[in-house]
């Protein structure tokens, strides 16, 4: 009568709940491997023989790893197995280092003090894990002497060469030359 009346709730709840993870009778093995709360290996058997052993506990039998042979699954409760799921994709989330592309902006008339300083800068952006684009813009007749504009910008490449990889070269788009370096 009680293994009746639990089934006729997990049809219930399993019909209502997200298709995220699957337990009790949604489990589509036959034969399972079941570890219990405290995990304790409880050894292989019948689906129905675990969701039983599970709802004497009070607990839910639930998949942890389907595509093992045969599958795991853990008796535990559901929202506790939902909640430590969620808590480890936002501790993973956390984790993850967001890559930006910082921009360094050169001209073709720069000084030696302000070439150095931002050389420096593009080594911190670049030591923090950042890709760094190295852009000079010609304004007004200084496109006229674009060799000048590539000096400058190769002996910037000279420069962090052997702190960074480059991604794209340095090129000529428009009236600028842009340059794409990041971490090695």
């Amino acid at each position: 009568m009680y293994t009746v009346l639990y089934y006729i709730i997990c049809s219930f709840i399993r019909f209502f709940a997200i298709k995220d993870v699957r337990f009790d009778f949604s489990i589509t093995a036959q034969e399972v491997r079941v570890v219990d709360e405290l995990g304790d290996m409880l050894g292989v058997m019948s689906v129905k023989e675990a969701v039983g052993i599970a709802a004497a506990r009070g607990l839910n039998l639930i998949e942890i790893s389907p595509n093992a042979s045969p599958p795991v699954c853990k008796i535990m409760d559901l929202g506790k197995y939902r909640y430590e799921k969620k808590k480890r994709t936002q501790e993973n989330k956390k984790k993850q280092k967001m890559v930006e592309i910082k921009e360094i902006k050169l001209s073709p008339t720069i000084e030696d003090g302000d070439f150095a300083i931002k050389v420096k800068k593009a080594k911190e952006f670049i030591e923090d894990g950042n890709k760094v684009k190295v852009s000079l813009q010609f304004k007004g007749r200084e496109i006229m002497h674009k060799d000048v504009g590539f000096a400058v910008v190769k002996r910037f490449k000279e420069e962090v060469i052997n702190v960074v990889k480059i991604d794209s070269d340095h090129k000529l788009e428009g009236r600028q030359i842009v340059m794409v370096l990041s971490p090695k």
